[in-house]
């Protein structure tokens, strides 16, 4: 009997609410990831997650070699260098290789998503709009700022050019249309005070 009302009690439990994190370089995403960490929220890093995952899945990195060669892997170990001049260079082998990568991501999240307890999760990943993840979750936060703002801070960061950055930025999917399709937006132009208090209202909405 004890068991029966253990087992019921795990069903009424509601599945967690997932809440996708976005943001193009240098918006401050990972930022705010950070700050939802410090309030309790659980973050699942996809981008960090998925940078495991092509060492570990050895039927993903077959893959990945036959799409790329022999030199995507470096003594065993993913050549993110070479991977990023290649596909800089060629869209549509990007995206054979993001409709690679994902499906692994997604299996690992799933089981992620399992072992949660909390009402609402986050998922952050670059590419939330662009695979449209975003109509996998119950909403969606998008991180922004404006553009010589985001440039300067990953010239800061990554000791880039600023038109090595600028050349990643009209690559990627363009700010506008994010903010059109993200139920949330933090706009990150200033400071962490800022930043902090921007990453409290949404909260507060969300709640």
């Amino acid at each position: 009997m004890e068991i029966q009302d253990i087992n019921q009690n795990q069903e009424d439990i509601p599945p967690p609410r997932i809440i996708g994190l976005t943001g193009g370089i240098g918006s401050g995403k990972t930022s705010v990831a950070k700050l939802l960490e410090k309030k309790g929220f659980p973050v699942y890093y996809s981008d960090d997650e998925a940078k495991n995952i092509v060492n570990k899945d050895s039927e993903l990195k077959e893959k990945i070699i036959a799409l790329l060669g022999e030199e995507a892997y470096q003594d065993g170990k993913y050549n993110r260098k070479f991977v990023a001049k290649k596909v800089f260079i060629d869209s549509e082998v990007l995206n054979e290789l993001n409709h690679l990568i994902h499906p692994a991501v997604r299996l690992d999240f799933e089981k992620w998503v399992r072992s949660q307890t909390s009402e609402f999760i986050f998922k952050e990943t670059a590419l939330l709009f662009e695979l449209n993840l975003h109509e996998q979750c119950y909403k969606s936060l998008l991180v922004t700022a404006d553009d010589n703002l985001r440039i300067k801070r990953t010239m800061d960061r990554d000791s880039k050019t600023y038109r090595e950055i600028e050349a990643i930025m009209y690559k990627q999917m363009p700010e506008k249309d994010k903010i059109k399709l993200a139920d949330y937006v933090i706009y990150n132009n200033s400071d962490l005070e800022n930043l902090q208090a921007e990453t409290n209202a949404f909260l507060t909405k969300l709640n």
